[in-house]
């Protein structure tokens, strides 16, 4: 299920996510806010709480390049750590697909042309009434 999304790179539509974000998901602010810093583009948030254990919350952005790309990871991490924690970090190295772990929320940063042939987008944008995660077992 989505919780928030911009399209366009401007602080408005940043801030508009950060006010959806629930007051007890201080992780997924910490995300949110740090891509936002380096305008990271296309941001969707996705609470998937309901759908796996391995997170309460996804966010996905997009970098124009590979530079950008590493610059947000470095930057999601720079603020993670600056709180206390050990983020886990893959293909920072690369820099065409930056997946960071903060223990509870997932932050994937893509390159333009990987986002659109990877679609994880689709993965976690879900309806949980078709899905029967809500239902009671019978």
């Amino acid at each position: 299920m989505m919780v928030a999304q911009e399209q366009n790179t401007d602080l408005t539509a940043i801030d508009h996510i950060l006010a959806d974000i629930p007051a007890d998901a201080p992780l997924l602010r910490l995300a949110v806010d740090a891509v936002g810093e380096l305008k990271g583009e296309s941001v969707k948030v996705f609470d998937v709480a309901e759908l796996t254990t391995i997170a309460d919350h996804m966010v996905i952005c997009t970098g124009r390049t590979n530079r950008h790309v590493k610059r947000l990871g470095e930057t999601v991490v720079q603020h993670a750590k600056a709180q206390g924690l050990a983020p886990r970090v893959e293909g920072l190295d690369q820099a065409e697909w930056v997946l960071i772990d903060l223990n509870g929320v997932v932050v994937h940063i893509m390159q333009p042309v990987t986002r659109a042939y990877y679609q994880i987008e689709k993965l976690w944008d879900v309806d949980l009434a078709t899905t029967g995660a809500n239902s009671s077992p019978t």
